[in-house]
C-alpha cells in the first residue's frame, strides 16, 4: 500500500505529487487536478492506499480518498466521490 499527498508549496504555480515519506515529488504537473489523478494512478499501482489532496500554498489536507483496494478508514461513505 502507498499513500501519496497532492500539494503545492507556497509561491509556485505548480502542483506536487510525494509518495508518504518520500523526500522528493514523484511528479510534478501544472493542475491540482494532474496532479490528483497521477497521484491516484500511482497509489493504484502500488496496491492502494490514501490519496490526500492539501489546501493551496502549502495549506492543511482539504480531502482524501482510498484508492483500492487500500482499507478506508472511515466507516462513512464518501458521497463527494
Amino acid at each position: 500500500m502507498a499513500n501519496y499527498h497532492v500539494t503545492q508549496k507556497k509561491g509556485q504555480d505548480n502542483w506536487n505529487v510525494q509518495k508518504e515519506g518520500g523526500k522528493k515529488a514523484s511528479a510534478v504537473v501544472e493542475t491540482q487536478k494532474q496532479a490528483e489523478q497521477l497521484a491516484k494512478q500511482f497509489s493504484s499501482n502500488n496496491g492502494g492506499g490514501e490519496v490526500r489532496i492539501h489546501r493551496p500554498n502549502g495549506g492543511p489536507i482539504r480531502d482524501s480518498d482510498t484508492v483500492k483496494p487500500g482499507n478506508d478508514p472511515s466507516s462513512v461513505k464518501d458521497t463527494k466521490n
